[in-house]
C-alpha cells in the first residue's frame, strides 16, 4: 500500500544536535528510499529555517526543517514486545548514560526488523521507555552473537562512536568456541574477505584474495582435548563475520556455527543449542577523550552450561 504525506515542519530537538540532514531525513522518513531523499534535498524541496540545505548540512536544535508531500511504502505497525522480552532487555543493560546504552544482547535476537524479522532489538528498547524512542545503533552483532552492544541515545554520540569505531579507539574482545584443537603458532589471521550472495539469496562472506583487508588477533584459553578450543578472538577490522570466517578458513570453525562449518559436527560431545561466540568486553572513549569506558559482558546460562560439560568430560 501506498500513501503520500502532507507537508511537514519538524522542529530540530537536542538529540538530533549536528546531525546530518540526510540521517535526519532517512530516520524522519522511514519507507522512503534514499534516493528519493537526496533527490529532495538535490532540489531544493527541503528547506532549513527556509533556506536549501545540502545532504552533510548539520542540523542544530530549534532549527525547523520543512518536509516535503512524499510518497511511501505504508509498514506494518511493530509490535510492542512482550513481558517477557520486556523483562529479559531490562535485565540486559550494563550501562546507560544520558548519551548511551550498554546491552548484553541476547542470542537469537536481531538488532534490527527486517526481512521477514518483525521486531528486533533497538526496535524493542523503542517501544519500552519513552526516553529510548531515539534510540540508533551505532555497530551491530550478528543475530545469534551475544555480548556487548553499544546504543546510542543521540546524534553526538553516533558521530563520535562512529569516528572512534573509524579509528580504531574501540576495542572488542570475543569469546569463540571452536572445534578441535586451536594451535598456540596461531596467533592471528590476515585473510581478506569479500561478500558473495548465493542462488539461494542468502548472504555469506568467504575468504578471497581481492576482498577488503582483514585482521583478528587469537588467543588460547583452554582446551578440551582435541575436540575443542576456548578463544579469544579481537578483529581488529570490522568486518561481517570476520570472525567466523576466519575461524573456519583455519579448519576451526565456531561450534554451533551451521552458516560456516567446514563439516558435519553432528558427533559433538555435548550438547549445542546456540552459536558458541559472544561479544566479552567493549572499551572506547567519552566524549571529552578524558576517561575510558569499558564494559564486560557475561555469558548466558546457555554459553556456560556447554562450557561446563566440556570442562567435566575433559578434566
Amino acid at each position: 500500500m501506498i500513501q503520500e504525506s502532507q507537508v511537514r515542519i519538524v522542529e530540530v530537538d537536542s538529540s538530533s544536535d549536528g546531525q546530518r540532514l540526510d540521517n535526519f531525513l532517512i530516520r524522519e522518513l522511514k519507507g522512503v528510499p534514499k534516493s528519493r531523499i537526496y533527490r529532495m534535498i538535490r532540489k531544493g524541496e527541503v528547506r532549513i529555517d527556509k533556506k536549501r540545505g545540502k545532504p552533510e548540512t548539520r542540523l542544530a536544535p530549534g532549527a525547523m526543517v520543512r518536509i516535503p508531500p512524499v510518497r511511501s511504502a505504508v509498514r506494518d505497525e511493530i509490535p510492542s514486545p512482550g513481558k517477557r522480552l520486556t523483562a529479559t532487555l531490562r535485565g540486559s543493560i550494563l550501562e546507560e548514560t544520558e548519551k548511551f546504552l550498554v546491552i548484553n544482547k541476547p542470542t537469537g535476537l536481531a538488532v534490527h526488523g527486517g526481512s521477514g524479522i518483525k521486531i528486533g532489538l533497538v526496535e524493542a528498547l523503542r517501544k519500552i521507555d519513552p526516553g529510548w524512542r531515539n534510540l540508533d545503533l551505532v555497530h551491530r552483532l550478528d543475530r545469534d552473537t551475544s555480548g556487548c552492544l553499544i546504543i546510542a541515545k543521540d546524534a553526538k554520540f553516533t558521530r563520535a562512536i562512529n569516528q572512534q569505531l573509524k579509528s580504531k579507539t574501540v576495542k572488542k574482545t570475543y569469546l569463540a568456541l571452536v572445534h578441535g584443537y586451536w594451535p598456540d603458532s596461531l596467533q592471528e589471521s590476515r585473510v581478506p574477505l569479500a561478500k558473495s550472495v548465493l542462488l539461494s539469496g542468502e548472504r555469506m562472506v568467504k575468504a578471497d584474495p581481492g576482498g577488503k583487508t582483514c585482521l583478528t588477533n587469537f588467543e588460547v584459553l583452554e582446551r578440551f582435548g582435541d575436540v575443542a578450543t576456548l578463544i579469544k578472538a579481537r578483529p581488529i577490522t570490522g568486518r561481517t563475520h570476520q570472525i567466523r570466517v576466519h575461524c573456519q578458513y583455519a579448519g576451526h570453525p565456531i561450534v554451533g556455527d551451521t552458516k560456516y562449518r567446514t563439516a558435519n559436527r553432528s558427533d559433538f560431545p555435548v550438547a549445542v543449542r546456540r552459536l558458541c561466540l559472544h561479544a566479552l568486553e567493549m572499551t572506547f572513549d567519552s566524549l571529552d577523550g578524558e576517561t575510558r569506558h569499558r564494559f564486560v559482558a557475561p555469558l548466558d546460562n546457555t554459553f556456560n552450561e556447554i562450557h561446563n560439560n566440556l570442562k567435566n568430560k575433559y578434566k
